[in-house]
């Protein structure tokens, strides 16, 4: 039988050619796991604001391997000792980093499996396939649970200047047309370096970092938390709880047979591997399909919400810098239940507050530390002469609240 060519390439709009280093790099991606990632959307509903962001978790973990192996080669080039099976491990940690993530990203995390995380999924994952690849991913589980003896190993991984941000950052801006988040990763890949087993940026690359901090602030008040956005996800998740409430009241729904398994369950699942080939069979198609159908179904308030989302004919939405006056918000859903005939739990889908907090960098955990050219290690704050970077390591809380567009 003819021997498979394992060294692919893929061509990437952001990086050009992306090759697959070693056969169990090129086995991975071609695993069903992994290639249900095509069909998981990278930023939920963003694309119902910015019509190019349909790029896909599998293009952001190709990407984010693409910038490993870029960081092991600067490492390695300057004497950072990485041995063969450390490399694999790092490619694999980083490109099963995300396998974790449900249907829409992070717009349903914590509804479809309310316990667990994506990480933690992530992690459910690579056990599974650490068992089919007969242990080869045994480094590349260490690495992710940061329990490998080399610390810059989880950080090139999970920290807060990793692959997988330097990638979905520089991705995300690419595809929604947001300039303001494009990074230059190329240099603060350049930049890094290891001193004492903890990754390390040169003195020289201080602004590289100022602009990859100020980057990810524009992008999350721009893109990740637009406010059609958020509306849109809010949308999708109070679909999702109508769906689940009438589902355990009796009322018959049409899904996939995956997707109406975790719409009926309790939040006490036990995820073991039945219950993570189940989750393996969910994408973004099956909640589409589902939402496409329900359109059309009898209770008022689950099609209603169906029909807003598709037609993108969504709730007004008001974000402002102080809590929400809950007496005006208390008058909208009167003015729902008096001329719309909704009841009152009903009148809560459509008209609700909550809060919306973004800090762009974290003081207090995996700090990106500067190395100095006299050999001094301190933290990005410290060096910095940039006052608005100080302001981006505080906590900005916004308020929102959305309601129907007359009438509903």
């Amino acid at each position: 039988m003819a021997q498979t060519n394992k060294l692919k390439v893929f061509n990437d709009p952001i990086y050009g050619f992306i090759g697959t280093p070693n056969e169990l790099i090129f086995s991975l991606i071609a695993h069903p796991y992994f290639q249900r990632l095509r069909r998981i959307s990278q930023m939920g509903m963003s694309y119902l604001v910015y019509p190019g962001a349909h790029h896909t978790r599998f293009h952001h973990a190709l990407g984010s391997m693409h910038l490993m192996t870029k960081a092991i080669q600067i490492l390695k080039w300057k004497n950072i000792e990485i041995e063969p099976d450390e490399e694999t491990g790092l490619l694999c940690a980083i490109l099963l980093h995300d396998i974790g993530h449900g249907p829409f990203s992070h717009a349903l995390e914590g509804f479809i499996v309310p316990e667990l995380s994506h990480e933690e999924i992530s992690l459910q994952f690579m056990m599974e396939l650490n068992k089919e690849f007969n242990g080869r991913l045994e480094t590349a589980i260490a690495i992710f649970k940061g329990e490998y003896p080399k610390p810059f190993m989880n950080q090139l991984v999970s920290s807060q200047l990793d692959m997988d941000r330097l990638d979905y950052l520089k991705r995300d801006s690419f595809y929604s047309g947001v300039t303001e988040g494009n990074i230059n990763s190329e240099r603060l890949i350049s930049m890094l370096n290891v001193v004492d087993g903890h990754l390390v940026v040169e003195e020289k690359g201080i602004y590289a970092v100022e602009k990859f901090l100020m980057a990810r602030r524009f992008m999350y008040w721009q893109v990740y938390l637009h406010k059609t956005g958020l509306v849109a996800e809010q949308l999708l998740v109070r679909i999702m709880r109508r769906a689940r409430e009438l589902l355990r009241g009796g009322t018959k729904l049409y899904g996939s047979q995956s997707f109406l398994f975790f719409l009926n369950q309790n939040s006490s699942i036990v995820f073991d591997t039945s219950i993570l080939e189940k989750f393996a069979q969910l994408d973004d198609i099956d909640v589409m399909a589902a939402i496409k159908s329900w359109q059309f179904h009898d209770d008022l308030v689950l099609s209603k919400m169906c029909k807003m989302l598709l037609n993108r004919t969504l709730l007004n939405v008001k974000i402002k810098n102080k809590p929400i006056d809950s007496q005006k918000l208390e008058e909208k859903r009167y003015n729902l239940i008096q001329h719309q005939g909704f009841k009152r739990e009903e009148a809560e889908y459509f008209v609700f507050s909550g809060e919306i907090t973004n800090k762009a960098y974290n003081e207090n955990h995996q700090t990106i530390n500067i190395l100095k050219k006299n050999g001094k290690v301190t933290d990005v704050l410290r060096e910095s002469d940039q006052l608005s970077l100080k302001a981006l390591s505080k906590t900005v809380t916004k308020y929102y609240s959305c309601y129907p567009k007359e009438p509903v």
